[in-house]
């Protein structure tokens, strides 16, 4: 990995002189060959004879900490393996030798040995730097007397010509494991490693837990890494023997400099050096999508990024649970229409094209046979659900026999799949279509004579309403009935009393431009939280309908759940789902709190806001813009999942609209974007201003109002400019999560929260850009342009929806940073 991560803008030359005075480096011992009589002391090195790699020790940044490397000789030096990784020296005082009988040693200030290779048996042992960065015990002066290897004990990072894969004869498992943070090499929590179950397939696991798979080998690539085809540097090689199962890759030119590795963010890079230019390219990351991880969409789901939703069933399924479905919780996959007829063999099979192949560890696998007799063995077998071919050019045979999982669809490559479904949800056959018919007929006829008669009751409620005689509206005359098309319940208004204590000033929750929030308790123990429309409101009745009406149609992981409502008499009360931890702002502004917001809580917070905006924007069955997203409106659950909230001011697009304007502007001034606060055009890009501002206050903890002119530059917008355009960008971070950030992630989503608040609409990024952006934590960024600067007075025509103090809304040497690569 790179020893070194560009922060600021120090020279190269000073922080390369940076690296070596810490480090410690010293002249070579002599070349690439350590003896038994001569063990290398720490600021010794050896250096490969093409200068390729260098061997010595190395401290990773904020540590004093010493390890026995491997790093490319280039600038800045970028570890490629570690030796001790679980076991550090504490100062100075360690040394690397090789014993008598060949084994290598690393013995600490005390004398204690702390890794060893164990012993190779030789009678005249020397070790090796070569010049692929294998690091060699074997006889002295004698080709192929080879005893052991760094390639068989990978850290983090995969070099061209090492194996990844199993030695099956010696049970030897060799895979790469991601450092615990840039400051500790130590085996952190993600792991590439081969799994032989089924049809072999590369896997990165989180822990006991599968994270992301290539899929398996059809004879010309990894079927989940179709973009590997691109590269025509790169060549790939995967064996299946009865010795081994490995994968290796190769660069077709030999002089290239060429790492993969699994870094501590979870995330599987293969990265270039551009001497040029003297920086790391990376060419291509996975997991890169949301479909790439494992097994979104359930079993039986296809998983889309080109479609929206991105989740789907395959044909002949449908989703288990409709209603989780349409919540975007697609955990429980999708089930039959129709169960199979294996005894009176109707079955047939739909091909799905372009696909990532299911989990193959469900998988079992014939080399020899045709995909004519693959297609008959799985309609022979009852328990199977779907076949391919084991070899992209049409031979070899896989079938799976269990549920089908972790399938997704790209715009090229890919493979076909066979899906076993029964003949008559596949249209086969003149009896089944005739039956499917006469079903279509006899459900058409009803529906017509539902129809038929829902409009005479219709007809009929009207007209006795005109005549006040219809019994059930009588004592239920209130704005909530309108909520009854999207099934919302309306509260007694005895019920809401009950639950808040009559409105008691102890359930007070805080209050907003709406009115005050009240804590509530329906029966024993689902816990509420109220809005009670505020007689002396700046946000009045139709803000209330437009909140009601909204919410009831929005259902999202990120977005407010609304309960229901009650108008009777004078009251207007809106009822939520409690959010614990109220409003994001009651933490992000506040000095003692703010350290609850690790980095990870306040990335993931960030995440969660844009996949709610990604779904108002264009994933509900309306196209919303909130017109009102700040600190205040987001609301943080038991486990601080944000949740957007506060839908009064929202506005419903057509489809054919891309902007609006208006003369009364509303919203929070700091968050709205220029456009908007001064001309009154909205639109999507509205959004994503304010979307931008409140990426910029999670990383900071300031707001982007309310600072004082000489201590901002003018406000947070211009301040986090000024320091992105000195080369101090990460000055913007709050000081209280300094020692928990990835320096990587902090730096782009600085960038990405600029990227959203440039001064024009077009250059903002849409919602659906952004959160691929953060999906793919590694991704290079565009470069930003002047954010949107505007007055911090308000003109007298803005509206403000500014909460009070005491608002609760229903709830990566560049430089010197050391990365394990």
């Amino acid at each position: 990995m790179e020893l070194f991560e560009k922060i600021g803008g120090l020279p190269a030359t000073l922080l390369f002189l940076f690296f070596i005075f810490s480090s410690g480096v010293s002249p070579s011992i002599g070349g690439d060959i350590l003896t038994p009589a001569q063990p290398l002391t720490d600021g010794q090195e050896l250096i490969s004879a093409g200068e390729r790699f260098i061997l010595g020790f190395f401290s990773p940044i904020k540590t004093n900490n010493r390890y026995i490397g491997i790093w490319y000789k280039v600038s800045p030096p970028t570890v490629v393996w570690v030796a001790n990784r679980q076991h550090p020296i504490s100062d100075h005082n360690g040394s690397l030798s090789i014993t008598a009988n060949g084994t290598l040693i690393i013995i600490n200030q005390n004398s204690k040995i702390i890794w060893s290779s164990g012993s190779s048996g030789l009678a005249n042992p020397v070790a090796q730097l070569l010049d692929d960065g294998n690091f060699i015990v074997k006889e002295a002066n004698i080709l192929g007397s080879l005893t052991w290897q760094s390639f068989d004990y990978p850290s983090d990072t995969l070099l061209p010509g090492m194996k990844l894969g199993w030695n099956l004869t010696s049970g030897l498992n060799r895979n790469i494991t991601s450092w615990t943070s840039p400051s500790d090499p130590a085996s952190g929590l993600y792991t590439g490693a081969m799994d032989l179950h089924g049809n072999p397939q590369l896997i990165l696991w989180e822990g006991s837990s599968q994270l992301w798979r290539t899929g398996s080998w059809n004879g010309k690539t990894l079927t989940g890494i179709p973009d590997i085809l691109h590269y025509k540097i790169f060549l790939l090689e995967f064996v299946i023997n009865n010795d081994e199962v490995f994968c290796m890759y190769h660069t077709t030119n030999t002089s290239l400099i060429a790492r993969l590795t699994v870094n501590y963010t979870g995330i599987c890079q293969r990265s270039v050096w551009l001497d040029d230019s003297k920086m790391w390219i990376s060419y291509l990351s996975e997991p890169k999508d949301p479909c790439d991880y494992m097994s979104q969409c359930g079993v039986y789901g296809v998983c889309n990024m080109d479609d929206s939703p991105m989740c789907s069933c395959l044909k002949g399924f449908k989703p288990r649970s409709p209603t989780n479905w349409d919540l975007r919780d697609w955990r429980d996959g999708c089930m039959r229409m129709t169960e199979l007829d294996c005894r009176n063999g109707t079955d047939g099979f739909v091909t799905m094209k372009n696909i990532k192949l299911p989990d193959t560890s469900r998988s079992t696998v014939d080399r020899s046979m045709e995909l004519n007799e693959c297609r008959a063995m799985c309609l022979r077998n009852c328990s199977c659900t779907a076949y391919a071919s084991a070899d992209i050019n049409g031979t070899g045979c896989i079938i799976w026999t269990t549920e089908l999982i972790d399938i997704r669809v790209f715009s090229f490559g890919g493979q076909d799949l066979n899906v076993r479904l029964a003949a008559i949800d596949l249209g086969l056959g003149l009896h089944h279509s005739h039956s499917r018919t006469m079903v279509g007929i006899l459900v058409g006829s009803v529906l017509g004579i539902l129809l038929f008669a829902s409009v005479g009751i219709c007809i009929w409620i009207h007209r006795r309403r005109r005549t006040g005689a219809v019994p059930f509206a009588s004592h239920r005359n209130n704005e909530c009935e309108e909520g009854k098309e999207w099934e919302l319940p309306s509260f007694d208004l005895g019920t809401i009393i009950a639950a808040t204590n009559n409105f008691s000033i102890e359930n007070k929750l805080g209050q907003g431009g709406f009115g005050p929030v009240y804590k509530g308790k329906l029966g024993e123990e689902q816990e509420i939280a109220i809005k009670r429309l505020s007689k002396t409101s700046a946000q009045g009745t139709d803000e209330f309908m437009n909140e009601m009406t909204l919410i009831a149609k929005l259902q999202h992981r990120n977005l407010i759940r609304l309960l229901g409502c009650c108008t009777q008499r004078e009251e207007r009360t809106l009822v939520y789902e409690y959010m614990p931890n109220k409003s994001l702002d009651t933490f992000l502004f506040d000095k003692d709190k703010a350290v609850l917001l690790d980095w990870q809580t306040r990335y993931n917070i960030i995440e969660g806001i844009a996949q709610g905006l990604l779904y108002l924007h264009r994933d509900s069955r309306l196209r919303i813009i909130h017109r009102d997203l700040k600190a205040s409106n987001i609301l943080l659950d038991k486990d601080m999942n944000p949740k957007i909230s506060d839908f009064g001011l929202a506005r419903i697009f057509r489809e054919d609209e891309t902007a609006l304007n208006t003369r009364r502007v509303v919203g929070t001034y700091g968050y709205m974007s220029p456009e908007y606060a001064m001309d009154g055009v909205f639109s999507v890009k509205s959004d994503v201003f304010s979307f931008g501002v409140l990426v910029l206050e999670i990383i900071s903890g300031k707001k982007n109002r309310g600072v004082s002119i000489s201590e901002y530059k003018g406000n947070l917008l211009a301040h986090a400019w000024s320091l992105w355009m000195e080369g101090n960008g990460l000055e913007l971070v709050d000081e209280s999560i300094s020692n928990s950030i990835s320096m990587v992630e902090a730096i782009n989503c600085i960038k990405l929260g600029l990227l959203c608040v440039q001064e024009s609409p077009k250059d903002r990024p849409t919602m659906s850009s952004v959160v691929l952006m953060l999906g793919n934590r590694n991704t290079s960024l565009p470069d930003p342009k002047r954010p949107g600067f505007f007055p911090t007075r308000a003109r007298p025509e803005v509206e403000s929806s500014k909460s009070k103090t005491d608002s609760a809304s229903i709830n990566e040497f560049s430089i010197t940073t050391v990365e394990g690569r």
